[in-house]
């Protein structure tokens, strides 16, 4: 019986070592402005992303993983950084991977795939509350739809989508996760 735990113990870490040595070492650089009891508003710099929207949540990551593993114009590989994001655009679940901030429009290097693009993510202010549990689709709602009402109690203005922001692999426990429900807001200082 010892024998047995014991290799599933090795199984597991080895499975699990080498995602969670690529999960991140960056994450987006922001600034809190406010902070109450359920959300706080950010002010985010512009930051270059790399985006992809064609197919399913699992074929996405995968195209944009395949990215910073050198499938680019230079081979280059790119460290992952967190969080990594979905939003609605033209109807169709787009997600993104923020890149490193050593990068700029002029250095990032050019997907190799015609379904992955680089997007400046435009800066401003977010509105965002911090959850934690399973990504799932039921558990962000349930957190979008707090931010939204209280930010509409607090005339707040939502001017994008909904945004899903996830932080950790898979394999972290889901109360050990960070995820984030958030929206750009105007928002005047």
């Amino acid at each position: 019986m010892k024998f047995l735990k014991l290799n599933f113990l090795i199984f597991c870490t080895l499975l699990i070592l080498p995602y969670s040595m690529i999960m991140a070492n960056e994450e987006a650089k922001y600034e809190v402005i406010i902070k109450n009891e359920l959300y706080e508003i950010r002010k985010y710099l512009n930051r270059l992303a790399v985006e992809t929207s064609r197919a399913g949540i699992d074929s996405n990551f995968r195209k944009l993983f395949n990215y910073i593993s050198g499938r680019n114009d230079t081979q280059e590989k790119i460290a992952m950084t967190t969080p990594v994001t979905q939003v609605e655009k033209n109807g169709s679940m787009t997600m993104q991977f923020y890149l490193p901030s050593k990068f700029n429009s002029d250095t990032v290097p050019k997907p190799s795939s015609t379904d992955v693009s680089i997007v400046n993510i435009e800066g401003g202010y977010y509105a965002v509350i911090r959850y934690s549990g399973r990504a799932s689709d039921s558990n962000f709602t349930k957190h979008k739809e707090i931010l939204e009402k209280e930010l509409k109690i607090n005339n707040v203005t939502i001017i994008s989508a909904p945004i899903r922001a996830t932080y950790d692999s898979p394999f972290t426990l889901p109360m050990n996760r960070r995820n984030e429900a958030m929206f750009k807001v105007d928002y005047q200082q």
